[in-house]
């Protein structure tokens, strides 16, 4: 009987939890809450509209927001690229600088390089060899025409948490925006804007088993950022964000939201029991490298890198294992992950990384499965490489 896949790059394969999808479906028939939530000059539409409010009161929740805080967006990346670039361009007469740090996605960096291109200054932070960027670091990067600091709170690829609450109260006493990308922190950490004075926060959905395609960006209140949208049309989501409201796909995230919230510590206990688990098992091989901070990280995701072999080829090699060598955003790329280099990897370990991420349907038998699978590959690869390509 053929391997089924098991599935350990939860980033990228997430799938619908049942209960999502039951509650999206219900908005997508005739006898369902099909229509436009903007058409509140009629029943249905208002019906819809009521739908889409008790999920935004359902991401708020999570992460102790007001509710009308709440902006829906397409994902992740269009809520940092509204960050980003929502603020600078709106702002640049009071000042033309950026604080960010070299480890953040692509959908942070690059919006920074485009800014760079529209005549903004950006300093790039280098995090320490544990993944960490410390208050400190941020505080030297300070200066007088500093608009914006992002930083996100957990890393795609090693999961490395940072202090965004210490960051964000520095910022908040110099008058400075922190946003923060908490896509692979929401629902595995606790976050609470308030309290750890984020003014800009991007969400969404697929990372905690809601729907692709849907997200939210987290905006401050009182005072309320000066910001230009990215998208003009309607007018909808307060002037931020125009289009037509996906319905059911807003429904899915802020029941995928509620599940997230009430289960937020039982699911990091189990998960941190099942990951060290994996890296008892991966470590007994030898030659194997922990990536980022061994603590300070979401429960879910261990990143290892192996001497003595090649990443892509290990990855062909397990064939009945979903992993990564790196983000999903960037899989495509031969390079090795800017990632890991910027924690100071070589260019040989960082690509011989693979990333793992355990999630609400991975169990005991997967995290063996997976133990046995890169043991025999990496004992193969080894044995077939010339003595001087081991590390």
């Amino acid at each position: 009987m053929k391997q089924p896949c098991v599935y350990m790059d939860n980033a990228a394969t997430t799938p619908v939890d049942p209960r999502v999808a039951a509650a999206m479906a219900e908005c997508l028939t005739a006898d369902g809450c099909f229509a436009n939530p903007s058409s509140t000059g009629h029943a249905p539409g208002n019906a819809a509209r009521a739908r889409v409010e008790k999920a935004r009161g359902q991401v708020a929740k999570l992460i102790g927001a007001e509710p009308a805080a709440i902006v829906w967006t397409s994902g992740a990346t269009e809520s940092d690229n509204l960050a980003i670039f929502g603020v600078a361009r709106a702002q640049r007469e009071r000042g033309k600088h950026l604080v960010t740090a070299r480890t953040e996605h692509k959908a942070v960096l690059d919006p920074c390089k485009q800014l760079e291109k529209e005549g903004f200054d950006v300093s790039y932070l280098k995090p320490g060899d544990d993944g960490i960027v410390t208050p400190e670091a941020v505080v030297a990067a300070l200066r007088p025409d500093t608009l914006l600091v992002s930083l996100m709170h957990a890393n795609n690829e090693i999961g490395v948490i940072q202090d965004v609450g210490s960051i964000g109260k520095i910022c908040r006493e110099r008058g400075v925006l922190l946003h923060v990308d908490g896509a692979q922190s929401a629902g595995k950490a606790r976050i609470d804007v308030a309290e750890q004075c984020i003014d800009l926060l991007s969400l969404t959905a697929h990372k905690i088993y809601g729907p692709k395609g849907i997200g939210a960006l987290y905006v401050r209140r009182q005072p309320r950022p000066l910001m230009l949208p990215l998208i003009f049309g309607g007018g909808q989501e307060s002037g931020l964000r125009s289009g037509t409201l996906p319905t059911h796909q807003i429904v899915g995230m802020g029941v995928a939201y509620e599940i997230a919230a009430r289960d937020l510590d039982a699911d990091a206990e189990r998960l941190a029991g099942l990951r060290a688990r994996l890296w008892a098992g991966l470590r007994k091989l030898g030659s194997v490298h922990l990536n980022g901070h061994p603590e300070k990280r979401v429960a879910g995701v261990l990143n290892v890198s192996f001497e003595g072999v090649e990443g892509e080829s290990l990855l062909f090699s397990l064939p009945g294992l979903a992993v990564s060598t790196g983000s999903a955003c960037t899989s495509a790329s031969q390079e090795a992950s800017y990632v890991l280099r910027a924690l100071g990897r070589s260019d040989q370990l960082a690509q011989s990384s693979l990333r793992f991420s355990l999630g609400r349907f991975s169990t005991e038998a997967d995290v063996d499965y997976a133990v046995t699978a890169v043991t025999e590959a990496v004992q193969r690869l080894r044995g077939l490489a010339p003595a001087p390509a081991r590390a």
